[in-house]
């Protein structure tokens, strides 16, 4: 289903899916010996959402060297970058808290188990923002495992396209303090000029020594509908009923790292192939029509 304005989800429709499938591939990289991550929460999570696709792929019951669309190296490597990606945020958190932040913000935080499996420091405070139905089925979910969290846990269920940074105030958020914020996987779901004003807002929520961390998809410029779906047509034929060239907003927009520079912030970004490089996973070759939205940069920034 296309975007509307004013849409909504839970986590098995729209947008809220493609939380269940980056949950679903932090699942599989958990159980791989590499140890790329470990997250003990997110196969529990799928389980529960019940999405047949994502429940069997956790459970080990799709033999993915006989995929073919898409091919099972493709299928290999999107895993090993959700594994990498989920990597590369943790370690952001792990050294903004080093640094002396108690304050962090999860944007759109779907089935994100960060506050729940990050050893925060005492007294730190991590906000989750996302739709209600979303916050509910993960705080129901995880309650009902027994899971506690590892920090104090507040969450804020606003869609991102209200009010929410009066929404964060009402929960007790100091905008006097220095915050790590995170939006992952999130840009892609927004049009050009919302991805602006979240940042527009994050930098007037935030005092020098903040810290937030995203991605840059210059591919998003060129993103071709059809090569993505011709790209899982079989995932589709194995009952995936999730049209993600529907759901993302593609076109012209500005370049991510140089809109925050221009907003005081100093700006690093890593490229895919150095993400991989760094924790020494090959990256494996993988044809144009099988990776739509081609390189992917992870960047992270300070203010002040």
């Amino acid at each position: 289903m296309a975007r509307t304005e004013g849409d909504s989800w839970d986590v098995a429709s729209s947008v809220g899916a493609t939380a269940t499938l980056v949950a679903a591939g932090r699942a599989v990289a958990s159980r791989d010996p590499r140890g790329l991550i470990d997250d003990p929460f997110a196969a529990t999570l799928v389980r529960a959402v019940g999405i047949e696709f994502f429940t069997k792929l956790v459970d080990g019951e799709f033999d993915m060297s006989a995929l073919t669309s898409p091919s099972g190296a493709a299928m290999q490597a999107r895993i090993d970058e959700m594994a990498l990606r989920t990597r590369f945020f943790d370690e952001y958190f792990v050294t903004a808290t080093e640094g002396g932040i108690r304050q962090a913000v999860i944007l759109a935080s779907g089935l994100d188990a960060r506050a729940y499996r990050l050893p925060w420091p005492a007294g730190t405070v991590v906000y989750e923002i996302d739709q209600p139905a979303v916050i509910d089925f993960k705080t129901t979910t995880l309650a009902g495992i027994g899971a506690q969290p590892t920090a104090e846990r507040r969450t804020v269920s606003v869609d991102l396209r209200e009010d929410w940074p009066a929404a964060l105030r009402a929960a007790g958020f100091d905008s006097a303090a220095p915050t790590a914020w995170c939006a992952e996987g999130l840009l892609i779901y927004l049009p050009p000029e919302a991805q602006d004003l979240l940042f527009d807002k994050i930098t007037a929520l935030s005092v020098p020594g903040s810290a937030v961390a995203t991605e840059y998809v210059p591919g998003l410029m060129t993103f071709d509908p059809e090569k993505a779906r011709a790209s899982t047509a079989q995932m589709r034929e194995l009952g995936l009923d999730l049209d993600m060239p529907s759901l993302v907003y593609r076109g012209e927009r500005n370049n991510v790292m140089e809109y925050l520079t221009t907003l005081g912030w100093q700006v690093t970004g890593l490229p895919r192939p150095d993400l991989f490089a760094r924790h020494g996973v090959p990256l494996p070759e993988v044809p144009d029509e099988e990776d739509p939205l081609g390189e992917i940069v992870y960047v992270s920034a300070t203010l002040g």
